[in-house]
């Protein structure tokens, strides 16, 4: 259940799906099977334990893509295609062209792909109409973009957009390494990336080290700057934050506790519990990380 990659997004306009209403969205464009020449396929499943394609508590919500692919190794295409040249040059006594070759291997993707394998794979989304978040657990922006091109196919007029944030994510942890320390409820963790401005690219990393020495500074003073610092929050959640203002190797510190106690619960009633606490800590959490860069920049204008 929890999320442990975050790339999140801003609602551009206001929401007004209701749960119901977005399932039946949803329900038009669920994940079916890979057939004959195809593939891939993507659609939306059930992102909890119960069958519905919109999980929700309250305004709260979250939803699956699935996306099943067909596995047909390239080497098995090549030694295929590669027999079959061997016995088409023995019947007409010449090794065959370019053309031949393409022909022949289309022939064998086309005999093959019906009998491959096929894996499934799933990415979820935590949609908040009332915060604004829309947050796809993932460490790729890729597969998040992925799931979000899903869903605007299937929520017509939907408009998202990356945060718009006052300071940029990597000038402001270069800052807090300078002065070896994180702001507000935030604190230096122990791990980071420093990189050099110019062609080379000059980088340093740092894992499981502490971040407030003078040998960071030292970096930094020679035109070295965060790509990513490692943070703690209230003492509860721990993550990397990426200069892209990508959210990785989130881990809530009281998982252990919460497991214990939802453990003696039903599947369903322990998937209710869970997001509720993962949700609460994702609104509070990315509240105070867009405050500790400055917010928004329309509402630093409009302030």
């Amino acid at each position: 259940m929890w999320f442990k990659n975050l790339q999140t997004y801003r609602l551009a306009g206001e929401w007004t799906l209701a749960p119901g209403a977005l399932e039946a969205e949803l329900a038009k464009h669920t994940l079916q099977p890979c057939m004959g020449l195809n593939p891939e396929s993507r659609g939306w499943v059930a992102p909890g334990a119960g069958p519905q394609l919109v999980y929700s508590q309250g305004r709260q919500m979250l939803v699956a893509l699935g996306v099943e692919q067909k596995l047909l190794p390239s080497s098995v295409v090549k030694q295929t295609v590669d027999e079959r040249a061997g016995e088409l040059e023995q019947r007409q006594g010449f090794k065959p062209g370019r053309k031949q070759l393409r022909d022949l291997k289309d022939q064998v993707i086309a005999e093959l792909m019906p009998r491959a394998f096929a894996r499934r794979r799933s990415t979820r989304a935590w949609i908040d109409p009332s915060s604004g978040w829309v947050v796809v657990d993932s460490s790729s922006p890729s597969r998040a973009e992925e799931l979000l091109e899903a869903l605007r196919d299937a929520v017509d007029g939907l408009s998202l957009e990356l945060p718009e944030l006052a300071q940029a994510p990597g000038a402001a942890m270069t800052a807090w390494l300078a002065g070896g320390d994180a702001p507000g409820t935030f604190a230096l963790d122990q791990e980071c990336e420093l990189r050099g401005n110019d062609q080379t690219k000059p980088t340093v990393r740092y894992l499981r080290h502490s971040l407030a020495t003078e040998e960071v500074r030292k970096h930094i003073s020679e035109g070295k700057l965060a790509t990513r610092v490692g943070l703690r929050w209230n003492d509860r959640v721990s993550f990397v934050l990426t200069d892209k203002f990508e959210v990785k190797k989130l881990k809530f510190e009281d998982i252990e506790q919460a497991r214990e106690d939802v453990a003696a619960q039903s599947p369903e009633e322990q998937f209710d519990a869970e997001f509720a606490l993962m949700s609460g800590e994702l609104v509070a959490l990315l509240g105070d990380l867009e405050q500790a860069l400055g917010g928004q920049q329309g509402q630093q204008a409009a302030a």
